[in-house]
């Protein structure tokens, strides 16, 4: 047989009328679709919260590279200027990091101080992720700090209003002294992400200086180049090679390892699990096309009586199988990123109706993501490469589950279908 009439008759099989046997492919075509939507809408929000929390604690917290001094943390500002120079550096801070507890007017919390160049804060990165949710983001005097919003929040403290900053320094004869510093209340910030931020005690590095001692405390560079995620090994080298081997440089990945080890991990899982939805899915195909096989036999009988060798019988039902994957597929990956784009005004108008209905019974507000373990904003990113391979998968797996009927419907002999119709 031609091609192009295997083609036809298949085609035929899927769109035709349902007595003909379309409405077996039909109904495979629906189930790959349904299984297909939540694995797109499962890819893009998994895709979205990883690189939107990569992308915080790059740009926030841990930033692209840290430069450490081996023998002396304070000598990290003398390769500040050294490792600025490097063409591919966008931009480069020295930070003083440590840890002291905060007193404001309703309390006292455990916090982290962040003593960093108030430069950093106009940084595009910092922009972009860092908002002000009460007062100013900028840190205009030695006097002033930036406080997490889960930590202001705790201590009762208000933009203008004066905290207190404990800490420890130890004497020269092994004695731990507690040190009381006054600081302003500039602002208080949000990174969108909870977890990273709510902690921290933002000052600038000269109040660090004071604040925090060398033996309590890290000081180091914070290094960001132009393209963290290709480029950040090939930077790496040419700045330790630069500053010579007094000094380590430390990657991102490095310093965040087994965090970002544990998303990538959790992305696979569930993808995995989702991927088994959808070859049972593909799998129907096959009761399908078994199921068309007996329904056709006087058109297997026909068209063998007419000079059609087996391969070209067998093709007819393999090119269904084929036709019914990429139906499915086209509509459950179209309708499944439709909805993963539009995944957060979904999750605002599910949390105003479950708010709505919980309200009438005396229940508090709705939040389908918690902002201490996930983004407020999942961030839309989709992976065509995946989307690519999940089609693919989908489709060999339609054709290979219907290998075995197709077969079977190439071996069956016309005379004797001819003799029971």
């Amino acid at each position: 047989m031609k091609a192009r009439a295997v083609y036809f008759i298949a085609l035929r099989y899927l769109l035709g009328r349902a007595r003909e046997g379309g409405r077996y492919l039909r109904g495979a075509a629906a189930g790959i679709a349904l299984s297909l939507i939540p694995i797109m809408v499962t890819l893009i929000v998994a895709d979205g919260m990883i690189r939107g929390i990569t992308e915080r604690f790059l740009e926030l917290g841990t930033g692209h590279l840290q430069v450490h001094s081996y023998f002396d943390p304070s000598l990290v500002e003398w390769a500040l200027p050294r490792a600025a120079a490097l063409e591919d550096v966008r931009g480069v801070w020295p930070e003083r990091h440590g840890l002291g507890v905060l007193i404001g007017r309703e309390g006292k919390a455990g916090t982290t101080i962040r003593a960093v160049d108030p430069s950093f804060l106009e940084d595009e990165g910092s922009r972009r992720y860092l908002t002000a949710v009460k007062g100013e983001k900028t840190l205009a005097s030695d006097r002033d700090v930036l406080l997490g919003e889960a930590l202001a929040l705790s201590v009762g403290a208000e933009p203008g209003q004066t905290i207190r900053i404990m800490t420890v320094r130890t004497t020269d004869d092994g004695r731990n002294i507690p040190r009381m510093a006054a600081f302003t209340v500039r602002g208080i910030i949000s990174s969108g992400y909870r977890e990273l931020d709510s902690l921290w005690c933002i000052m600038t590095y000269e109040a660090g200086k004071g604040v925090l001692a060398p033996e309590i405390s890290s000081s180091y560079l914070m290094v960001k180049i132009r393209d963290p995620y290709r480029r950040i090994g090939g930077t790496a080298r040419s700045l330790e090679d630069e500053l010579g081997p007094a000094y380590g440089v430390y990657t991102w990945k490095e310093l965040q390892r087994s965090q970002y080890s544990s998303y990538e991990s959790t992305r696979q899982l569930l993808l995995f699990i989702m991927a088994l939805i959808v070859l049972v899915a593909a799998v129907n195909v096959s009761s399908a096309t078994s199921m068309l096989v007996i329904e056709r036999q006087r058109d297997i009988a026909v068209l063998k009586a007419f000079g059609a060798n087996p391969g070209g019988t067998g093709g007819i039902f393999l090119w269904s199988a084929l036709l019914t994957g990429l139906a499915g597929s086209f509509f459950g990956i179209s309708l499944g990123l439709l909805i993963g784009n539009f995944i957060n005004p979904i999750i605002r108008g599910l949390e105003a109706v479950l708010g709505f209905f919980s309200g009438l019974f005396n229940g508090g507000q709705v939040k389908i993501l918690e902002s201490g373990y996930y983004l407020e904003t999942i961030p839309v990113i989709i992976d065509w490469l995946a989307v690519f391979l999940i089609a693919l998968f989908t489709i060999l797996c339609s054709v290979l589950s219907s290998w075995i009927p197709a077969r079977r419907a190439g071996k069956l002999r016309p005379l004797e279908l001819l003799r029971k119709y």
